[in-house]
């Protein structure tokens, strides 16, 4: 019996190559009904329907077995909100804690690791392989994990959170360094093995053509706005405020005093966060006696709608190889970059029974704070994208050899299905946070005002030592959402959403 090697005169090799477009074409799909999931949950979340935008991002678990968290990792980190937004606080931990455990940050694989999902991504683009979490929103898992165990009066865990937060945020710099080192170390190391396409990938990086293409685009990664080291603004404020509420000795006092200080160089224009800074260090120092403060009250409002990314293409030089010469050829490439959505107008008035109306002030914004990590990322995402560019450049010069015009146009088909960017994102976190710090009214209560200065609801302020009421509101149409708690966690919390 003739093979069908002998009867049509394939190398067995194209058997792979042909499977490899064939699911090229069916992740083109894939990656379009992660834009429908992401803009169906966005539809119900810009609204405040938290429980419909719950069910946009739920998916069928398997009876008897461990859920896929690398496959549903971005799913899990939707749904940890969502429950904590509507008060399930038990649902809302264990998925942040299979979200934690679907993150990846031990496991830095060379670029060209020869596994499935690498070989895919080069072949086909970045949405074939598990959401890769930035790690701002790692640091604020932990954060929004340590509110949630404060909300159920779980002090221990609360600690246990917001020191991770803290300590992801100390190792992100060292994370990153190593991350791109690796990196162009497997490039290097593969190009000067012979690996052709490495070396061509090499070459390309570090043509002048290539990087004027690319900062014509994004302008030069040297002159973003970032903050000058790696940091979650907001994550560090409530670390600091955390252990001010809850310091049992002067080391307590000095970490909160580091990180009120380390938040407040980040915004040295923010009144607030100079005041809670200073207060700290004062506690730390003994000058300001804890048993002389009086009941203090923060309030923590999330403003609006964060940065999402969107799809910029563009055609680079990219230089190949013929025979033993280097020539020049224009290739479109897909990257992600991040655009700003929008902020609920204004800011947010605390009002006490005297009248006194205090204004939340802008503490941070989340646009640098993932602008900073991109600085550090970009040069890994280009290189992925100048991989996969070279590799059906390849791809289809060895199609119209193998396959005539026909093998051409099919390849020359799979490469336009497959240039995407991966625009995948954590769709809940805000434009800005601000805040604003209060003494507690004798009577307990104070009103919430919107923008315009209309009320928003009345809260009733327990009698405990440290109070922070978290407020999320993404836009004008959606409710705020307010969950009031004991930053001691020693009183469950009270959630409301504002106006009813």
């Amino acid at each position: 019996m003739t093979s069908l090697k002998a009867q049509n005169g394939l190398k067995p090799s194209w058997f792979a190559i042909l499977a490899v477009i064939a699911v090229g074409f069916l992740s083109g799909c894939s990656s379009f009904q992660h834009r429908d999931q992401l803009a169906s949950f966005n539809a119900a979340y810009a609204t405040g329907d938290y429980n419909t935008a719950l069910k946009t991002v739920s998916f069928d678990r398997p009876e008897n077995k461990p859920v896929d968290t690398g496959e549903h990792l971005l799913e899990l980190l939707h749904q940890g909100e969502m429950y904590r937004l509507t008060g399930r606080i038990d649902e809302s931990v264990k998925a942040y804690d299979l979200a934690e455990d679907g993150m990846k940050y031990l496991n830095t694989e060379g670029l060209f690791a020869s596994t499935t999902e690498g070989l895919m991504a080069v072949m086909v683009n970045d949405s074939v392989r598990d959401y890769d979490a930035l790690m701002s929103e790692a640091v604020l898992v932990n954060t929004y994990k340590a509110l949630a165990f404060l909300a159920s009066g779980n002090n221990e865990y609360a600690r246990v959170e917001f020191n991770r937060a803290d300590d992801r945020t100390r190792r992100a710099v060292d994370y990153f360094r190593e991350e791109i080192a690796g990196q162009q170390a497997a490039l290097k190391n593969e190009a000067q093995s012979g690996n052709s396409k490495a070396y061509m990938v090499r070459s390309s990086l570090q043509s002048r053509g290539f990087q004027s293409a690319v900062d014509g685009q994004y302008g030069a990664p040297s002159n973003w706005s970032v903050f000058p080291g790696f940091i979650v603004p907001s994550s560090t404020y409530l670390h600091g405020l955390y252990f001010l509420a809850n310091a049992e000795d002067g080391a307590d006092y000095e970490r909160a005093a580091t990180s009120l200080k380390r938040a407040a160089q980040m915004n040295p224009q923010s009144a607030v966060l100079q005041a809670d800074a200073t207060l700290a260090t004062r506690l730390a120092s003994g000058t300001q006696p804890v048993a002389e403060l009086p009941p203090q009250v923060w309030v923590v409002y999330e403003n609006g709608l964060g940065p999402v990314l969107k799809e910029s293409r563009l055609d680079v030089p990219l230089l190949l190889l013929h025979g033993n010469r280097q020539a020049p050829a224009y290739f479109g490439i897909a990257l992600p970059q991040y655009t700003e959505r929008s902020a609920v107008p204004g800011n947010m008035g605390v009002q006490a029974a005297g009248g006194q109306v205090i204004r939340t002030e802008r503490i941070s914004d989340m646009g640098k704070v993932i602008r900073t990590e991109m600085k550090e990322r970009f040069r890994g995402v280009l290189t992925r994208a100048v991989t996969s560019a070279i590799s059906k450049a390849v791809l289809q010069n060895e199609a119209a050899e193998q396959f005539g015009p026909l093998g051409q146009i099919a390849a020359a088909l799979f490469t336009v299905a497959t240039t995407q960017a991966d625009l995948r994102s954590w769709q809940v976190l805000p434009d800005h946070w601000e805040a604003a710090r209060i003494d507690r009214p004798e009577s307990g209560r104070l009103t919430l005002l919107d923008n315009g200065g209309s009320v928003l609801g009345n809260l009733e302020i327990p009698q405990q030592p440290f109070t922070l009421v978290y407020v999320k509101r993404p836009t004008l149409q959606a409710p705020a959402t307010v969950i009031t708690l004991d930053l001691q966690g020693k009183n469950k919390a009270t959630l409301a959403r504002m106006p009813e």
